[in-house]
């Protein structure tokens, strides 16, 4: 039986990049029209495993995301980097001179501005999906439309680059994590690295004390992201990314943090994409 793989966006979108990278081809793709609906998907049954966008390197945290996957108690079981290549795209035989409209994600949009500026003739047009617009391309003959989308896309509709990599800041990678509804899949010996969420008091200096401990257990901060705590205004809760060598310097940490920590919860186990 196939793997049910939920991700947000259409086939030909990074999601659906990311889905075949970490699964293979042989799955079955699950199309949502939010994050929200990914885990939704997850919550009934409908999908064994959900891909989730986390962050990016040059727009940083998708902040909401942080909560739907605490919220709905939701566990990360892996993560995946992948390096975005907005590409130019247009029906077939059609040229820059036809293009009237540029249609694409409004994240893509901001990352290929500096490219656009000098073609002011063009519109950007903001949509929800960047495969969305390459596939409505093709369905609807838009011969004065092209799409900022990745090259899955043009090879799925049958669309021409016209221009690749127009990003204006060529270095542009982001971090997606996989999702299930029960918690970690791997032996204790593959696990190096984790996503925690808690809340410290308001004492002078507990962050900075629960952060002590985490490095005298040898973890390595790599990520810290806070958010208030929505039923207690003027209250935070710390997301943290943590690796480490060994698994048993991160179940020492665990004990430890439950102690010193309000609400403390290991959010996912897994291994450390970036080695």
């Amino acid at each position: 039986m196939e793997l049910k793989v939920a991700i947000q966006g259409i086939k030909g979108s990074n999601h659906h990049q990311v889905a075949t990278d970490f699964f293979g081809e042989n799955i079955e793709l699950l199309e949502c029209s939010s994050f929200d609906a990914v885990i939704d998907s997850l919550m009934v049954g409908a999908a064994d495993k959900g891909i989730m966008a986390i962050e990016n390197s040059i727009a940083g945290s998708i902040i909401p995301n942080y909560n739907l996957v605490y919220h709905n108690n939701i566990h990360v079981i892996g993560e995946h980097y992948l390096n975005i290549h907005h590409n130019l795209m247009v029906m077939r035989g059609k040229t820059f001179e036809d293009i009237q409209e540029v249609h694409s994600h409004p994240m893509a949009l901001l990352q290929c501005k500096e490219f656009f500026k000098s073609h002011p003739q063009i519109k950007l047009v903001e949509s929800v999906d960047t495969a969305e617009t390459a596939k409505r391309i093709k369905e609807e003959d838009l011969g004065h439309i092209a799409a900022i989308a990745p090259k899955m896309a043009a090879e799925l509709y049958d669309l021409e680059i016209i221009a690749d990599n127009i990003q204006t800041i060529v270095n542009n990678s982001t971090r997606f994590i996989i999702l299930k509804k029960q918690n970690k899949v791997l032996p204790e010996e593959e696990i190096n690295k984790a996503s925690l969420r808690f809340i410290t008091d308001h004492k002078r200096g507990s962050l900075a004390t629960v952060l002590n401990v985490m490095s005298d257990c040898n973890m390595n901060l790599t990520k810290i992201q806070s958010l208030p705590v929505i039923e207690t205004p003027w209250k935070y809760a710390f997301f943290v990314d943590v690796t480490f060598d060994k698994y048993e310097h991160f179940a020492k940490t665990k004990s430890l943090m439950h102690i010193m920590a309000e609400d403390f919860k290991v959010l996912g186990e897994y291994k450390n994409a970036l080695l």
